[in-house]
């Protein structure tokens, strides 16, 4: 199933959700827990609603796997051989922080693998995403789109992209391990699949949890710019698992 024959509507979609997302934003942010715990609100469930009208819509026969979705119907969907992975609002801690750090992440899976996606970010009206063409661009609010591509390292400086708040020892570790100049920058959410994707770092390490639609639409924009995400053994991040509970990883531009 090409997902260039509908790169511009999830582009079109994503742009949707996330100025829904800003109408909340910038209203008074209501936050509720789910079962284990972790934050939702609502623009969560808002942006959830409208990504799933809109998919359900353009591709009746794909479903749906979502963050805020129920896990039977989750589970339903990771039944087809392809299917939507969806989180409406990536990053929902920042986003109660304000600090601008959230996004949407929409892919499309086939055979376990990203075929294509978007990861936007609401907050800079700043899309990433992969085109008709297969490639990877970078748009920012209505400029023309850039093409963009992971960068070759030079051998001796290494940008590594990581989370402060997701700073795991085993992370430290694979870290410290690395030879050459070594410069950490902080980044949330897809964001950090986008920095390596547009050859602004060149590696990111996540020894932590992590699920399928937190990286899905990033890793989709990191294979077509280039990149590619791997676990520690060398073997492809693949979807579909049980659970949707992705395993350590490393994400990095052209080796």
């Amino acid at each position: 199933m090409p997902y260039s024959k509908y790169a511009n509507d999830i582009l079109d979609i994503s742009k949707k959700a996330s100025d829904l997302i800003m109408e909340y934003y910038n209203k008074k942010i209501d936050v509720r827990h789910k079962s284990d715990n972790s934050p939702v609100t609502d623009a969560d469930l808002a942006a959830n609603d409208l990504i799933n009208k809109c998919l359900a819509e353009l591709t009746p026969d794909i479903p749906v796997i979502s963050e805020e979705n129920t896990e039977e119907q989750n589970k339903k969907a990771a039944e087809n051989g392809i299917f939507w992975i969806v989180d409406p609002l990536d990053g929902t801690k920042s986003y109660i922080k304000e600090t601008g750090e959230f996004t949407v992440n929409i892919a499309l899976i086939e055979n376990g693998m990203p075929q294509g996606g978007v990861v936007y970010v609401p907050a800079k009206d700043t899309a990433y995403f992969t085109a008709e063409d297969g490639y990877s661009y970078k748009q920012i609010k209505n400029s023309a789109p850039v093409k963009i591509e992971a960068r070759k390292p030079d051998g001796k400086n290494i940008v590594v992209v990581a989370s402060k708040s997701h700073m795991t020892k085993s992370t430290e570790e694979y870290i410290s391990s690395l030879k050459g100049n070594i410069e950490i920058v902080s980044a949330s959410s897809s964001v950090k699949f986008c920095m390596i994707a547009e050859g602004m770092a060149d590696i990111y390490p996540r020894f932590g949890n992590t699920m399928e639609w937190d990286t899905a639409a990033g890793h989709a924009v990191l294979i077509a710019a280039g990149g590619l995400v791997e676990k520690p053994d060398g073997t492809a991040l693949l979807y579909s698992k049980d659970g949707f509970l992705n395993p350590f990883f490393i994400a990095k531009g052209i080796s």
